[in-house]
Order: structure tokens, then C-alpha cells, then sequence
């Protein structure tokens, strides 16, 4: 299966490339990213033959599907990565917690959180293409908390390439931040920006894109990649666990093959509600895609009025902070599905240029047949933590976003599956204010510890350890720099 450019091609690059390429150079024309010439359409017995099969078989099936040109042994290498997870055979289980709603639990991965489901493998894809055909490689991050400690572990020491992760400086929790200063990798860069997640995203864009970083990068024999959701490599594996929601409810006997539910993702870029999207095309039964937005509800007023506008907001920084996003990538995808390459590009250029685009009646009401959308605020986030743990569920401030549009959005009597895309853990402050119903100061320590020793909570040890563990990268720069520190990285190393 080949890809092609969600703006339409500039004459320069390749009309259509395959997978590898678009995984490898992940920038499109004109700024676009790159998607699937044609989605698979699974065969109408698959979900019924993938009833007694595990996640990794899954996964192997929903991939070759794809055609994608990458050999199964690449394939099986990237896969067994799932077996250091909690539990080998279900990396991300389905937890019953009211009559009607499960939880997707996402975090059982070496990071603890949903982007270790397909950062793992991808990591290992890349790492492998580069290796076999003998080219180095520097993998960008730009992260809001969870993609760079994903990132940097799954690129950690890997043959041919070198990773530089930007996270914004005081824009995640101390976890997220430990899980990325502390990394010991020979080929890792972390770098703290005075900024805004969306300045990292930018930054990691324009870097992207610069035909004069490229050059500064191929004098050193070096070519450049990204770790971001803008790669299609990330994307595909996030296709997959959507189907295994639906998998584990049949398995559970609360629902028969073929019946529709509803899904509810915490929404930033707009990765892991896009993967449903596809999944959606491909044939899962899915009745609708809700939408759950923090504070920063930029896309719940796109999905609502079809405009999309940034040119008075400023970000805000929530109790949710993987969702503090005002410029979010893959609504681009959704676009180009739902309107076309050309119309595609108009709305981007608008938004360049005004920092605003606006949707006409009939794109917007084509946008809402797919999606709803709400956002909630952090006292909601709050209420929802501890009626849950007095319930017996212990949730991170993410997925308590979920529950508003759980609340609101259904418009049928289905069962629904929200997604827990990062284990509490994380937030361990934010999770213990909510429980105890005040707003004191606490350490990320000591809430971890409370929550754990009186809420009788798991710790992990890669989490507890981290505050012992040597601080490595200290490096915190003004977003004007980004180029020149990365390039002195290359050129040291």
C-alpha cells in the first residue's frame, strides 16, 4: 500500500511513496502529512476469527492488512516488544467499572502510558529500516509529557540513530519530567524549552520542514526523522487497540459481535481518536467518536461550530496536561478524509495566515455525523477521581475528562469504552488533591507514596526509582535556539 500528501504533492516530492518512506520522511508538501492511498477493509469474519487470538496476533493481522513494506521478521521483532508489558497476551485490558462503561487501560507499558502502545514497536521499525539500509537517522520529539519518555526509551542506545526530545519546561508533571532529564542513553538529547507545548510542536515542525537543517544534518551523513503522532508510524499501531476494545467486550459477554458502541478518547492532537477513525473505516462497529476536552477546548469548538480559531486564545495549563494543545496535528488526516487534498490545504493555509479557518454548513455537519465533543475543567476532573476510587477505581486526571462526555454525549443506549491513556502514577499530586478535596502543595513522591501505602495503589518500580536516579540533561533554552542546540548535540556525539 502506498501513501499520499494531505495538501497535494508540490511537484518535487514522490506522488505516492510506501510505508517506509512515509515513515522515515514524514514531511509532506506544503506542510501536509502523509496517509493511506485507500484504508484496508478487514473481511466481514475477522473480528469473529480474532476471538481466541492475543494482542500481538491482532496487531500482526490489522498490519499485514495493510501491505505495509516491512518484512514479517521486522514485524515479529517490533510485536514481542508487547511481552514486556504487564501481561504479555493483553498489553491494555478492559475494565468493567459501571454497567455500561469500561476503561481501556493503555499504561501498562514501560512508560506507563498509551504511547508506549505503539512507540514501542514503531521504535523498533525505524531502528530496523535505518540499520538494514546502512543510513543514520535523528529522531525528533516534541512531547506535552508522555510521547518523550516513550520516545526516548523506545530509541534508547539503538543502532544508527540519535534522538532529540523538546518538552515544554514546567509544562509536565515531575514524573514525566524525571522519566526524560534521567535518561542515560549515549544517543539522547532532552531538551526544556520556555515555552508552551504548542512552541515544541512548532519548533519540531519547522525543523522538519527546513531545507537548511536537512542540509546541516546530511554534512554529518545524518537524515531526519520524527516520533511524533505527524508519523504515520505511530498512527498505524494506534489503529489496532480500538479493535481489541471491541474484542474484550465480546470475550466479556457484554456485547455480540457486530453491535455498535460508543468510544471516548482524551483528546490533544488528536492522535489516538483519529486511530478510531480509521478503525471505524476499516469496519468496527463503532456508533459514534466522543470527543473529551480539557479547558483548552479547541476541538470541541471545531467539532461544534466547525471554526477553529486561535488567534485570541492562550494555552492554558490544566490538571490534564498531555491535553494543554491549541494547534493539534491530525485533525489534518480527519480533513483529508472528509473533505479532499485541495479544500485540505485551503483551511491549513487559512490557518497559517489568520490563525483561524472556518468550516462551511455542510463540512461541519459532515464532521459531526463522525465525532461529538465537550470539555470539562479541572474541578470536574477532581469530583470524578474520588467518586471513582470510592467506587474501587483509581484514575489519572486524563481519563476523568472522559466521563463527561460519557455523561452527556450518548445519545443511545450502548455500552461505552473510554480510554485511560496514562496510569495515575503520573500525577500523582493532581490524584491525591482529588481525593483528599483540597489544593495543598504536594511533591510527586509524597503523593505517591500516600496514595499508595493508604489507597493500597501499585507503584511501579521504574517510577519509584526515578527519584533516586542521576539528573543527565539539564539543558533548558529559549525556542529561538532549538536548531542551534541540536546540531551541537550531532556534532558532539
Amino acid at each position: 500500500m502506498n501513501f499520499i500528501e494531505t495538501r497535494g504533492n508540490d511537484g518535487i516530492k514522490p506522488k505516492e511513496v510506501s510505508f517506509s518512506e512515509a515513515i522515515l520522511n514524514p514531511s509532506a508538501s506544503f506542510g501536509g502529512l502523509y496517509v493511506p492511498k485507500e484504508l484496508p477493509k478487514l473481511e466481514d469474519n475477522f473480528i469473529q476469527k480474532h476471538l481466541d487470538k492475543n494482542y500481538k496476533k491482532l496487531a500482526y493481522d490489522i498490519l499485514k492488512a495493510f501491505e505495509i513494506d516491512i518484512s514479517d521478521e521486522d514485524i515479529d521483532n517490533a510485536l514481542k516488544l508487547y511481552d514486556n508489558f504487564d501481561n504479555s497476551e493483553n498489553p491494555c485490558p478492559v475494565v468493567k467499572v459501571k454497567e455500561d462503561l469500561f476503561v481501556h487501560e493503555q499504561y501498562h507499558g514501560p512508560t506507563r502510558a498509551f504511547k508506549d502502545m505503539a512507540l514501542q514497536p514503531f521504535g523498533s521499525i525505524l531502528s530496523s529500516i535505518a540499520k538494514k539500509r546502512d543510513e543514520k537517522y535523528l529522531i525528533l520529539a516534541a512531547t506535552s509529557g508522555d510521547t518523550g519518555p516513550a520516545a526516548l526509551n523506545t530509541f534508547k542506545n539503538k543502532e544508527n540513530i540519535k534522538i532529540a526530545c523538546m518538552y515544554p519546561d514546567g509544562g509536565t508533571s515531575d514524573v514525566q519530567r524525571l522519566q526524560m532529564v534521567c535518561e542515560d542513553g549515549d544517543n539522547q538529547k532532552v531538551i526544556g524549552i520556555k515555552g508552551n507545548f504548542d512552541d515544541a510542536q512548532t519548533a519540531l515542525k519547522k525543523l522538519l520542514s527546513s531545507q537548511t537543517f536537512k542540509k546541516e544534518l546530511e554534512n554529518d551523513g545524518i537524515k531526519l526523522s520524527a516520533a511524533n503522532s505527524v508519523n504515520f508510524g505511530r498512527i498505524i499501531f494506534q489503529i489496532i487497540y480500538h479493535f481489541h476494545s471491541y474484542l474484550e467486550l465480546i470475550r466479556q459477554n457484554e456485547i455480540k459481535n457486530n453491535e455498535k458502541i460508543y468510544l471516548v478518547v482524551p483528546s490533544g492532537n488528536f492522535g489516538n481518536v483519529l486511530g478510531a477513525f480509521y478503525a471505524k473505516k476499516m469496519g468496527l462497529p463503532i456508533e459514534k467518536l466522543l470527543v473529551a476536552s480539557n479547558e483548552n477546548n479547541i476541538l470541541t469548538e471545531w467539532i461544534n461550530t466547525g471554526v477553529y480559531d486561535i488567534r485570541d486564545k492562550e494555552l492554558i495549563l490544566t490538571k490534564s496536561p498531555a491535553m494543554d494543545i491549541l494547534k493539534s496535528s491530525n485533525i489534518e488526516r480527519v480533513m483529508y478524509d472528509l473533505f479532499g487534498e485541495k479544500r485540505t490545504k485551503e483551511l491549513f493555509d487559512d490557518l497559517a495566515s489568520n490563525n483561524m479557518f472556518k468550516l462551511s454548513e455542510n463540512e461541519r455537519n459532515l464532521l459531526q455525523t463522525e465525532f461529538s465533543a465537550i470539555n470539562s475543567d479541572d474541578k470536574y476532573g477532581a469530583i470524578k477521581i474520588k467518586e471513582f476510587l470510592d467506587e474501587g477505581y483509581l484514575m489519572d486526571p486524563h481519563t476523568a475528562t472522559c466521563l463527561k462526555a460519557y455523561e452527556h454525549l450518548k445519545e443511545k443506549d450502548l455500552k461505552t469504552v473510554i480510554y485511560s491513556t496514562a496510569e495515575w502514577t503520573k500525577f500523582s499530586p493532581t490524584v491525591l488533591n482529588a481525593l483528599k478535596q483540597n489544593n495543598e502543595k504536594y511533591a510527586d513522591k509524597d503523593a505517591l507514596d500516600e496514595i499508595s501505602k493508604k489507597y493500597n495503589a501499585k507503584l511501579p518500580a521504574n517510577i519509584k526509582n526515578l527519584f533516586t536516579s542521576k539528573i543527565i540533561h539539564k539543558t533548558i533554552i529559549n525556542k529561538e535556539n532549538i536548531e542551534e542546540e541540536i546540531v551541537k548535540f550531532i556534532r558532539e556525539n
